[in-house]
C-alpha cells in the first residue's frame, strides 16, 4: 500500500491493531496542533491519498491529530472504480470514525459509520450526519476508519479530505428515546418488522416515513436496525405512539454474516470488526443479551459478499429465515432451520425459533413484507421479546394473512405454536390450521420426516381450514406452511406464511 499524506508527515507508520485484521497509517497533523491559534470559524484542511492493494486488511485507520478548540470535524472521500472482468469484484470502500478514546474492539471511541452510503460526513456537538453521533470534537488522536469491502485487481486508490472548523462548540442535545410500551390489547397476536433501515445507515427513508409505512402495513411494532451504528436510537421517539412500539437495535454487519440485535437498551453499540476465525462473536452476543436484546442471525444464506452466516447458531435466540421478497436463499434457510429442529429433537436440547423481516431500505421495498406475528402478553418490549424467544410466532407476507394453528389430543389436551402437546407416543393427535387472506394458496404440514400432508388450493376467497391426524411416534413436531401456486415444475411455490412448530409427545419421551 502506498500513501501520500499532504500536510502531515511524509512517511507512514504502520502497525497491526488489536481489532480484527487492521492497519494504522501515519497520522495527519494540523497547524494548530503546533500551537498556532485559529480565529473563531476559521478552517484548516488536509488531504490524504493512498492506494489499497487486493488482499488489504479489513480495516485501515488514518489517525488525525485534532487540536483544542475544534467546533466541527468534516470528512469527505472518493475512490476509483475501474472496470473489472465479469465475475471479478470491483472496488467498494466503507468509512467511519473513532474519536480520541481509540479504536479498540468494543467501540468505546466509536463516533459513527456510514459504510458506503455517503461520500462525506461531519460531527459537532449539536448535530452530526446521519449514521454519526453528535458530541464535542475533543482534542486528541481521532481515527478515520476505512473498510475496503472489496478491492479490484488494479487496487483501490482513495483520497480523503479532512476539514477542521474552529470555534466554541454548540450545546449538545440530550437524547430522547421511544417508550418501551405501547397501548396493546392484552394477550394477543402482534405484528412486527424487526429488520429495517433508515437514512441513518444505507436506507433512503426517514424514521417518520418508516413509521407511516409500518402503520399502513398493519404493524404493531418495529425494530431500528441500522448497519453498525446506533445513531438512529435518539430519532425514533416522535415516531412511536400508542399504536406503534419502536424497539431499538442494530444490524451488526461483519465480514462473515449479519446479526440483528433486537430490542437492546437505548444507546447500545455493538462492534462488528471481527470474523468467525477471530472467535470473538460470543463476546458480543453476550453484550446484546446484557443490554436486554435478542441475537438474531439475519438472512443466513444470502449471497452478497460477507452476508452468509458463518458463526454458527449456538448464540442465536431466533433466526431470520425469511428476508424480504421470497427468494431461493430463503428456501435454503428454511430447509436448514428445519434440519436444526430435527437435531434439537434428536439431542433433546432447546430449539431456535424462526422469524421473518422485510430488510426494507428504500422504495419499492415494502415495510412489513414479511412480518413476524407474535403472541405476547402485551405490546411491550419485554413481552414481544419473550414471545419471539419462546417461538410463539408465525411469519406472514402481509397483514392480510392470518393463521390459527393448534394441535389437540384425544382428551382435550391442546397446544399452540411454539408449545408442546404432552401426550403419549401413540395418542391420536389432530392438527388444525385456520387461514384467512391467502387465495389459492396450498397448506403443507411439515414434520421431522418432511412434508406429510398437502391440501388442495384454498378458494379464491382465501379462507379455509385444514386438518390432519397423526401421533407423536410418527411426527415429533408439526409446523405449517402456506404456499403460493408454483410457477412450474415439482418445486413448491413461494411462501405466503409459515409457523414455528408444535412439538408432539412428552419431553424426552
Amino acid at each position: 500500500m502506498c500513501e501520500d499524506n499532504h500536510g502531515g508527515p511524509g512517511r507512514r507508520a504502520l502497525f497491526v491493531t488489536g481489532a480484527a485484521a487492521a492497519l494504522t497509517l501515519g497520522s495527519v497533523s494540523f497547524a494548530s496542533a503546533d500551537g498556532r491559534d485559529q480565529d473563531d470559524g476559521g478552517q484548516e484542511t488536509r488531504t490524504v491519498r493512498g492506494t489499497l492493494p487486493p488482499g488489504s486488511p479489513d480495516f485501515v485507520y488514518v489517525p488525525v491529530e485534532v487540536p483544542a478548540g475544534v467546533r466541527e470535524l468534516r470528512v469527505a472521500y472518493t475512490y476509483d472504480r475501474p472496470s473489472v472482468p465479469a465475475g471479478t469484484t470491483g472496488n467498494a470502500l466503507d468509512i467511519g470514525v473513532f474519536d480520541e478514546r481509540g479504536t479498540d474492539l468494543g467501540g468505546r471511541g466509536f463516533r459513527g459509520w456510514s459504510g458506503g452510503a455517503r461520500t462525506e460526513f461531519f460531527i459537532r456537538a449539536d448535530e452530526a450526519t446521519p449514521g454519526y453521533l453528535p458530541g464535542p470534537v475533543r482534542e486528541g488522536t481521532w481515527h478515520i476508519a476505512l473498510g475496503p469491502y472489496t478491492v479490484a485487481p488494479q487496487g483501490l486508490a482513495y483520497e480523503i479530505t479532512i476539514t477542521l472548523t474552529y470555534g466554541e462548540p454548540g450545546e449538545a442535545a440530550r437524547p430522547v428515546y421511544p417508550p418501551e410500551r405501547a397501548r396493546g390489547r392484552g394477550r394477543a397476536w402482534y405484528r412486527g418488522d424487526c429488520h429495517l433501515h433508515s437514512w441513518y445507515s444505507d436506507g433512503r427513508r426517514t424514521p417518520a416515513e418508516i413509521g407511516e409505512l409500518a402503520r399502513a402495513a398493519g404493524l404493531d411494532f418495529i425494530n431500528s436496525s441500522e448497519h453498525n451504528t446506533h445513531s438512529a436510537h435518539a430519532h425514533w421517539a416522535d415516531v412511536a405512539g400508542d399504536d406503534l412500539l419502536v424497539l431499538l437495535g442494530e444490524e451488526v454487519t461483519t465480514r462473515n454474516g449479519h446479526v440483528v440485535a433486537l430490542g437492546t437498551d437505548p444507546g447500545t453499540f455493538v462492534d462488528w470488526r471481527y470474523r468467525a476465525r477471530d472467535n470473538r462473536f460470543g463476546r458480543f452476543a453476550r453484550q446484546i443479551r446484557r443490554a436486554g436484546g435478542l441475537v438474531v442471525p439475519a438472512h443466513p444464506h444470502a449471497t452478497c459478499v460477507g452476508c452468509n452466516w458463518k458463526f454458527g447458531f449456538g448464540e442465536a435466540d431466533a433466526i431470520e429465515v425469511w428476508n424480504g421478497p421470497y427468494t431461493p436463499d430463503d428456501e435454503v434457510a428454511l430447509a436448514d432451520w428445519d434440519s436444526m429442529l430435527v437435531a434439537s429433537v434428536r439431542d433433546g436440547r432447546d430449539w431456535i425459533p424462526a422469524m421473518g423481516s422485510s430488510d426494507a431500505h428504500r422504495s419499492p421495498d415494502a415495510v412489513g413484507s414479511p412480518q413476524t406475528v407474535v403472541l405476547a402478553d402485551d405490546l411491550t418490549r419485554r413481552a414481544i421479546q419473550e414471545g419471539i424467544r419462546a417461538g410463539r410466532s408465525y411469519v406472514a407476507e402481509s397483514a392480510r394473512v392470518t393463521l390459527a394453528f393448534r394441535a389437540t389430543g384425544g382428551r382435550g389436551e391442546h397446544a399452540g405454536i411454539g408449545e408442546r402437546l404432552a401426550v403419549g407416543r401413540d395418542t391420536p393427535v389432530t392438527v388444525r390450521l385456520e387461514v384467512t387472506g391467502a387465495p389459492r394458496c396450498t397448506v403443507r404440514f411439515v414434520t421431522d420426516q418432511g412434508v406429510l400432508h398437502t391440501s388442495a388450493p384454498l378458494p379464491v376467497a382465501g379462507s379455509g381450514t385444514v386438518e390432519w391426524r397423526t401421533t407423536p411416534s410418527y411426527a415429533a413436531y408439526v409446523r405449517a406452511e402456506l404456499r403460493h401456486e408454483a410457477a412450474a415444475g415439482p418445486l413448491p411455490g413461494p411462501l405466503a406464511a409459515f409457523t414455528n412448530p408444535i412439538f408432539l409427545g412428552r419431553a424426552g419421551g
